[in-house]
């Protein structure tokens, strides 16, 4: 049985690349902020989109890497896909809920495309750079949840009925809201939060022996 995460959880920047890791992600934020203000299903649209791609990155670079050494990939590729498939159904929930425009559906392809090769080019630089990134990334997902649920509580925003795709992947009841799929979303997100940011401890903490997890 699934533990369930800790929600409020913050990993405090201590090295040079945890606070560029953590500036980057607060940037990202300042800007969806002030694009998508209280419209969370149009903002969740558009960030999940961008966070499905890390998963695969780091699943993709995860299995070359045992090819090339010729070693156990000590369970992370797996984790890292399920992550990247777990993210593409947060997206095609909130696709149903928001039915975003054409216009939002072009940037939600020009995001993803941009946002690709960066962080492909990041976690061939340095993956522990790029796992802290997902893991305030997360961290700031869980947070844009809770306020999600702020909005639903208090009836600013509707709480629908949950898309039939969220109540057979969550196994959720047939007579699910949308404030239950808020909550296993960002139950999700909390515990990719805290699997990014032990991966980033981990890399920072083995880099050296035989034991190394990735180049």
């Amino acid at each position: 049985m699934r533990t369930s995460p800790q929600i409020d959880s913050h990993i405090i920047p201590s090295t040079l690349r945890d606070r560029i890791a953590f500036g980057f992600v607060k940037m990202l934020r300042f800007f969806a902020d002030r694009f998508f203000a209280k419209r969370y299903g149009h903002r969740a649209v558009v960030l999940e989109t961008v966070a499905a791609v890390p998963g695969m990155v780091g699943g993709l670079w995860q299995h070359l890497s045992a090819l090339r050494h010729i070693r156990d990939d000590q369970g992370w590729i797996k984790i890292l896909l399920d992550e990247a498939e777990n993210e593409r159904m947060h997206l095609m929930t909130f696709v149903e809920i928001a039915q975003p425009s054409r216009l939002e559906r072009f940037i939600i392809m020009l995001t993803q495309i941009i946002f690709y090769n960066f962080y492909f080019l990041l976690y061939l630089l340095s993956p522990a750079t790029a796992h802290r990134v997902v893991g305030y990334f997360e961290e700031e997902a869980v947070i844009s949840y809770t306020q999600y649920l702020v909005e639903i509580d208090a009836g600013r925003q509707e709480n629908v009925r949950a898309p039939q795709i969220a109540i057979e992947y969550w196994q959720l009841p047939q007579n699910a809201r949308l404030r239950d799929v808020v909550l296993a979303i960002r139950a999700d997100e909390a515990e990719h939060r805290d699997v990014n940011h032990g991966f980033a401890d981990k890399l920072l903490t083995r880099q050296s022996g035989n034991n190394i997890i990735v180049d």
